[in-house]
């Protein structure tokens, strides 16, 4: 009771930090456009090197923590592994409220039981659970408001995804690719919980996409929707990256195309219905999810001015598409990859070099499965214009199997290891979106989890796979401050005000930790 209490009075009171956006973060990316970019800039090149752990809030769980805060008002909400979502109080860290969630015995899961965070619109927090339900939460009390049931679990599908506001909706996709399931993005109304609209990233029978499949096998098409998308509230207009289809490593039962899988897609956010897509990989057998965060930005390109999305691709190239059309306007690789042509055609498609598909005996291709990028948030600098992408430079060795499909099992038909006596290098690289080229890179001992933010003070932060936090120049690329925070990373850095001081926060290990100038 005392908690609930605190929380009212703060948030009654607003006088930890101003209303104002700049000071809070209020979405995944902190805008709806994916940039991941602040216009605060208290912390800067000259001063970063005086940044000090403010506090640190240590999680109960030992599941990978690869939650992105969201702060509004002196408040802070995180998700929690496997499916919890705690309120902080900014300037100290103390505990306000948690929600801790029962999750059934019987969930088929894969690849950790995490989640990537929460959306908050008025009063309310959404949460996507590992048993595929949306919850509404009371933003002062962690109180259920409604919880509705998005899929089958059982099935194999799991949320893991941060959901997006776009107006009075919570949208939210879906997690489970590796069992066969059959992607979605679906809205919902954020007062009742009631569905506005789905759309299925697989088509069904006899609707446009479906002749893209051998067979029936569109039935178990995955294509899962599992990283946060973005919104163009001009455009009325919401993109998307798809996963992989479904089986991954093997693709005889699946020839063809596979719609709407390793995609870019773009909804009409009232009806859900589908502008434009952009297929990135066609017939993917690498398991190279097109799932990043789409970056919308306003470019000069050629000349003039352009609507654009950025895209640095699990595949290993750089593309840059007109977002009102989804017309292809560049793509290049911009880490090593040997299973396409070099170049793209005219439409930006790709094709497939000779013996580069997974065997029995094994295949060695370039990016290895976590592809040259993956779920690391890139960020984009309207100041600087600049793309800044964690990368990762890694051959991998790929394996065929069996391609059966039963309900609730894992369908994979098959598996990679990394290449023998190769080690992996990782980098950020601030990519310019006129050339599709990097204009400077920073590089890692090891490829890294690590999102990556970029702010008004001229300075970029991320972290490193050891778990050193850092800060580098945004113009150079040079270190200007780094700290050991003693776990690995597998989250996305968020920064904000309390008390009026820009505070910088990312979960490493098990703990999330802040930081300030001292």
């Amino acid at each position: 009771m005392k908690i609930v209490k605190s929380l009212s009075l703060l948030l009654a009171a607003g006088s930890l930090v101003c209303g104002q956006n700049a000071g809070n973060w209020l979405t995944y990316s902190g805008n709806d456009a994916g940039h991941r970019y602040s216009t605060l800039n208290q912390i800067t090149k000259a001063n970063a090197a005086r940044l000090r752990p403010l506090w640190v809030y240590q999680i109960d769980k030992t599941d990978k923590f690869e939650a992105s805060p969201i702060v509004r008002d002196g408040i802070m909400y995180i998700s929690e592994p496997p499916s919890d979502v705690t309120a902080l109080e900014t300037g100290s860290g103390r505990v306000l409220w948690k929600y801790k969630r029962v999750l059934p015995d019987d969930m088929p899961v894969c690849c950790g039981k995490v989640n990537r965070g929460v959306a908050i619109h008025g009063d309310s927090i959404f949460l996507g659970t590992l048993d595929a339900h949306l919850v509404a939460l009371d933003a002062s009390t962690g109180s259920v408001l409604w919880d509705v049931a998005v899929a089958d679990y059982k099935a194999g599908y799991t949320s893991t995804v941060a959901p997006l506001i776009v107006k009075d909706k919570v949208i939210i996709g879906s997690a489970g690719g590796e069992f066969g399931v059959r992607g979605y993005l679906a809205a919902y109304d954020a007062k009742t919980g009631k569905q506005a609209w789905r759309f299925w990233t697989i088509p069904a029978a006899g609707e446009k996409g479906t002749e893209t499949w051998k067979g029936d096998s569109y039935k178990f098409g995955s294509g899962t929707t599992w990283v946060t998308g973005s919104y163009d509230a001009a455009l009325n207009t919401i993109y998307w990256g798809t996963g992989n289809p479904g089986p991954d490593w093997n693709g005889v039962k699946r020839e063809g195309d596979n719609l709407y899988s390793n995609s870019l897609i773009a909804l009409d956010a009232d009806t859900g219905k589908m502008k434009w897509y952009f297929q990135f990989t066609p017939h993917d057998v690498l398991d190279l999810d097109s799932t990043q965060v789409p970056v919308l930005a306003d470019i000069q390109w050629k000349g003039a001015p352009r609507k654009v999305v950025l895209f640095a691709n699990r595949n290993a190239f750089y593309y840059v598409l007109d977002r009102q059309t989804g017309e292809y306007l560049l793509g290049k690789s911009y880490v090593r990859q040997t299973w396409a042509q070099p170049e793209l055609d005219a439409k930006g498609r790709a094709t497939w070099l000779p013996n580069t598909h997974p065997t029995a005996q094994g295949t060695t291709v370039y990016p290895n499965s976590p592809g040259a990028t993956n779920f690391q948030a890139p960020s984009y600098s309207p100041q600087t214009k600049l793309h800044y992408v964690m990368t990762r430079d890694e051959g991998g060795v790929f394996y065929s199997g069996d391609d059966s499909y039963k309900q609730g099992s894992w369908y994979l038909a098959g598996r990679f290891v990394s290449k023998p006596g190769e080690e992996a290098r990782g980098a950020i690289k601030a990519m310019d979106p006129r050339t599709g080229t990097a204009k400077w890179e920073f590089p890692m001992f090891a490829p890294s989890w690590a999102g990556v933010l970029s702010t008004a003070g001229g300075v970029v932060f991320s972290a490193t796979w050891e778990g050193d936090m850092i800060v580098l120049d945004d113009a150079t690329g040079k270190l200007l401050w780094r700290f050991p925070m003693g776990g690995n990373v597998f989250a996305n850095p968020v920064t904000f005000l309390s008390g009026g001081k820009q505070v910088v926060a990312i979960a490493a290990g098990h703990a999330l930790f802040t930081f300030a100038l001292e």
